[in-house]
């Protein structure tokens, strides 16, 4: 980390080191635009400062495109300045005191000194502007957060101890994490997420506090609790993040399931702990990922046993069994992402990832037929890669002998999958007859016998693979007339055109 053991560490705990201050260099030669912003503010007899996390990232060597600035100036004092130099503005957060502006392909945010204050009922705060920029910094969430460097003049202002901190890697607020979480409960979160995203540790005091005022954060609304989750989700180290949630107590409040999963041990029933299985299954997860965090993948496999504590049971022997938790799973995870507020895709795909993910354990010595492997393509969907991943990551057996047969059962069934896909297009399995030849051949209109007729091809498709055109027409006849839909014909066979593969494994239920 930058300062950390460099031996042109100053003395004085609030000055730049020469490798910060060289940071911060390099921070204002790749974007020269703030100089630029900077004289015109000056110009106008305003204060403008680069603060908050570009200040921080920018120490910690992390140089970022959003830049965040703060200014004496009042909201329309700052649309007038950028007027005309900023290619577009957006007004979006101006009750809030922040004006937007793109330019030079940059998103730069504007705000005027602030002073917020929650009144301890609302869930959104009273905004106030304030005058000095320390009273801007004292009011933000944490220390690493508080800094500033001043515009155009380039002077470093660290009220609080942020850069001390920042080199050791502690988080705190500038003022009492009392009276900052009191301000804005949402500050709780947002320990948890830079614990993820950082590596940080809270220091003690923060801790203490957020264990207990946990819940106050029941005064934020859902929308910014569910934006700190999917921001500490994505993180690179989520589980220090949620496991700080969870021994605090927000968990509770925010995320129950989670919490939920930490089982009661009973002496004669002993089973996998379902709380760190879970945390376990979401770091392997994140190892699978190829094209960047996938917030998708990420939920599922923090939230693919969240039945487990509804539907566990003890057994003759000490055995624990958990059936049917994959359904149950489901539901829980709709009704929590719901309340979250989480978009309708999101929420579906999470729920059914979670309903899902216990198919491939039906898969065991690679004994499915080719139709249990379609079936298993076809539920899947557009979600079969991000399936695959959580069911890789869901091993997390100790037993180096048992890790290895299950991936080669996993290596299996992939090249399986790619096999059966490449000749038949598993993509997009459909009937061999649409809706139009349906209709004409059982002499019908619209209505539900096609919807039943267009089943029951689909069944066979998933059963046999692509059928001759005859094949399929032939097969439908004998079953709608068994169906009673049409006259059965003299010698006509049963609706199943073949049966040379033996019974299907992926159609009972897996054990739990």
């Amino acid at each position: 980390m930058p300062g950390e053991n460099d031996p042109d560490e100053p003395s004085d705990p609030g000055a730049l080191s020469a490798l910060q201050r060289s940071a911060v260099t390099e921070l204002l030669e790749v974007f020269p635009i703030v100089d630029e912003l900077g004289r015109r503010f000056a110009r106008a007899g305003h204060e403008l400062h680069l603060v908050g996390g570009t200040v921080r990232d920018a120490l910690l060597g992390r140089i970022q495109d959003d830049l965040d600035f703060t200014t004496d100036a009042r909201p329309e004092q700052i649309l007038a300045l950028v007027d005309g130099w900023a290619e577009s503005v957006w007004e979006t957060g101006i009750a809030f005191g922040t004006v937007g502006v793109a330019k030079r392909e940059l998103r730069l945010e504007i705000t005027t000194f602030r002073t917020d204050l929650y009144d301890g009922d609302s869930r959104n705060p009273v905004v106030s502007f304030g005058d000095t920029l320390e009273g801007d910094l004292l009011r933000r969430d944490f220390a690493v957060n508080a800094m500033a460097v001043s515009l155009p003049d380039h002077r470093f202002t660290d009220p609080f101890g942020g850069l001390t901190q920042l080199a050791a890697g502690v988080l705190d607020t500038p003022g009492t994490p009392e009276h900052s979480f009191h301000d804005d409960p949402l500050r709780m979160l947002r320990a948890a997420r830079f614990a993820a995203q950082l590596s940080f540790t809270p220091a003690t005091r923060v801790v203490t506090a957020m264990t207990a005022m946990a819940d106050e954060i029941t005064r934020i609304t859902v929308e910014r609790v569910a934006a700190e989750m999917s921001k500490l989700l994505l993180a690179d180290h989520p589980r220090a993040g949620l496991s700080l949630l969870t021994t605090t107590g927000l968990a509770a409040h925010v995320l129950p399931e989670l919490p939920a999963l930490i089982l009661e041990r009973d002496e004669h029933h002993q089973h996998k702990d379902v709380y760190e299985h879970s945390l376990t299954v979401l770091e392997q997860a994140i190892a699978l990922e190829e094209d960047g965090p996938d917030l998708t993948l990420r939920m599922a496999a923090l939230l693919h046993d969240i039945g487990k504590p509804a539907t566990r049971r003890f057994t003759d022997g000490g055995g624990v069994s958990f059936h049917h938790h994959e359904v149950v799973g489901k539901k829980l995870v709709r009704k929590r992402m719901r309340e979250l507020k989480y978009p309708k895709q999101l929420t579906e795909d999470v729920a059914e990832l979670t309903f899902l993910h216990l198919r491939f354990h039906g898969y065991g010595d690679g004994t499915w037929t080719d139709s249990a492997v379609r079936r298993y393509v076809t539920d899947a969907g557009p979600l079969l890669d991000r399936l695959n991943k959580l069911v890789r990551a869901d091993c997390t057996t100790r037993n180096r002998r048992r890790q290895l047969a299950l991936q080669r059962s996993y290596d299996d069934l992939e090249t399986r999958i790619a096999a059966i896909g490449a000749a038949e297009n598993l993509a997009r399995v459909r009937p061999d007859l649409d809706g139009n030849a349906i209709m004409v051949l059982l002499g019908v209109g619209p209505g539900p016998v096609v919807g039943k007729a267009w089943a029951f091809l689909k069944e066979l498709r998933l059963e046999h693979g692509p059928l001759e055109r005859e094949v399929a027409e032939a097969a439908l006849l004998a079953w709608a007339a068994e169906q009673g839909l049409v006259p059965a014909e003299p010698g006509r066979a049963a609706a199943e055109p073949v049966a040379d593969e033996p019974a299907d494994p992926a159609a009972s239920e897996p054990a739990g």
